[in-house]
């Protein structure tokens, strides 16, 4: 089978240090980067099978407009080249204070709220999303 891919969305150093961390004991390859214009390139070249988006994204740039991860999620989820891939999005907000909204105008398909203390609550979310 091959190596499921996934692509980690994410611009705190601390963050993607703990995800290099966690994964490097899976069986998944995880790419990351902050940099909203790549993502749309490693999406074209790579075989994805799973997003992870942090909501708060403070260096991240589309076309030099400052965004979000509701938005990329957002854009990819209508773009039909993209909508198929699972989107997983980290929030630091519980959902009764308003992320519902947030979730739902994301389009993503499942959200997690940091600091993720339970490494096997994500790994379960990951391997529903990709039906593994």
């Amino acid at each position: 089978m091959m190596t499921q891919k996934i692509l980690i969305v994410e611009d705190d150093p601390f963050t993607q240090q703990f995800y290099t961390y966690l994964f490097s004991k899976t069986d998944y390859e995880i790419i990351q980067t902050e940099d909203g214009d790549k993502i749309l390139q490693i999406l074209d070249e790579e075989e994805i099978t799973l997003i992870i988006m942090d909501i708060n994204l403070t260096n991240t740039y589309w076309e030099d407009e400052k965004v979000d991860g509701v938005f990329i999620s957002k854009f990819l989820k209508n773009n039909e080249s993209y909508a198929n891939i699972p989107i997983l999005l980290v929030t630091a907000y519980q959902k009764k204070t308003g992320t519902k909204d947030i979730f739902e105008e994301s389009c993503a398909d499942e959200y997690i709220v940091k600091p993720i203390t339970d490494f096997n609550e994500l790994l379960g979310k990951i391997k529903q999303l990709i039906n593994e």
